[in-house]
């Protein structure tokens, strides 16, 4: 910035504050925080560029999902997050990675679908993440496909609380495993990739790459999942097939043992 041209598209922490609705207040924890760049200073007057109002308009987007800010910082810290087009990357990855439409729904809508009365259940959601609450009875779902899942299992006959525990065990596992996703993105594209000065050209292949680990990790746990079910499913049963093999064999004895009267002899001990 060294000259009046250099200003243009800049704002001062009061007009950023304006544009983007976040108070000046706000802006300088951020700043404090590290998860927006100091400002170019001159005059003693400090700009804000087109790279903080992006990095400012994530930080929103990212805190109305419910993401803390420790963890904004962290998905910055971790791409190095200092220009407009790393503040895309973030955004459309998680846009990948989480592309269902969200729904409103009422808490009377709720207690319908799942059978239940305990408004407790409505709170133990949104602790796991499965809703967000907007107030007045009004919830939103963040994993449709899940609250779908959870009222067909409902439908079955198995309870909603019992559900949640087993989605809630399930969320502990998806977590660890999503971390490796992460970190094998992290270590074998993203990496190379910001070593080089992320080339313009490259960042399509980093897109793509992307999306199709989206596509392979999807694939590879329902396949991991089939697998592991159908062996758990042999183990479980089979121990089940022995134990009533040797419970039939047991009472076949004991059956064969009463049939005896005292000095009846077997065939074989005729013989003897």
């Amino acid at each position: 910035m060294d000259d009046e041209a250099d200003l243009e598209g800049w704002q001062t922490i009061d007009e950023l504050a304006r544009a983007s609705g976040v108070t000046v207040r706000n802006i300088r924890a951020y700043q404090s925080r590290g998860l927006l760049p100091p400002p170019q200073v001159r005059a003693r007057t400090g700009y804000y560029g087109p790279g903080h109002a992006a990095r400012l308009e994530l930080i929103k987007d990212l805190q109305d999902e419910g993401v803390k800010l420790d963890t904004v910082k962290k998905l910055l810290d971790t791409t190095g997050g200092s220009t407009e087009q790393v503040v895309q990357f973030i955004r459309t990855v998680r846009e990948l990675f989480a592309p269902e439409d969200r729904q409103i729904v009422t808490l009377a809508e709720l207690a319908q679908r799942y059978e239940a009365t305990d408004p407790g259940l409505a709170k133990r959601g949104v602790k796991m993440g499965l809703l967000r609450e907007l107030g007045e009875d009004t919830y939103e779902e963040i994993s449709p496909r899940l609250m779908s899942a959870a009222a067909e299992l409902t439908g079955l006959g198995i309870p909603i609380s019992r559900s949640l525990d087993v989605v809630e065990q399930l969320r502990k596992h998806a977590d660890a495993v999503a971390k490796l996703y992460v970190d094998l993105f992290l270590g074998e594209i993203w990496q190379p990739f910001d070593a080089e000065g992320r080339p313009e050209e490259d960042w399509p292949r980093v897109y793509d790459t992307i999306d199709r680990m989206r596509r392979i990790s999807g694939e590879v746990m329902i396949a991991t999942l089939e697998l592991a079910v159908s062996e758990r499913v042999d183990v479980t049963f089979g121990r089940d097939i022995v134990r009533n093999v040797r419970t039939s064999s047991a009472v076949d004895a004991g059956d064969t043992a009463t049939a005896r009267e005292p000095g009846d002899t077997t065939p074989s001990d005729a013989g003897s």
